[in-house]
């Protein structure tokens, strides 16, 4: 009996802190920001020729990025 009293007591605890609490949370207000913002999950687009291609018959032209200034990108050796 005294179990199932205390269980019942902490669960209208509970009850009423969900109830209550979310009323002293401030207020939001959603807006636009001044500037928008530029996407940065984009890849870089690549010729139709590179996608083409198979590994490691790859062209030097595809292993360059178009943000990198042409520097070649690294390889990614697999050791088994």
């Amino acid at each position: 009996m005294i179990k199932a009293l205390s269980a019942l007591t902490v669960a209208a605890f509970i009850a009423a802190a969900v109830t209550i609490l979310p009323g002293f949370a401030p207020e939001v207000e959603a807006g636009v920001s001044s500037a928008p913002l530029a996407k940065s999950d984009r890849l870089d687009l690549r010729s139709d020729t590179c996608t083409q291609q198979n590994w490691p018959n790859f062209d030097t032209s595809c292993l360059r990025g178009t943000s990198s200034r042409g520097a070649l990108a690294p390889a990614r050796i697999i050791r088994g």
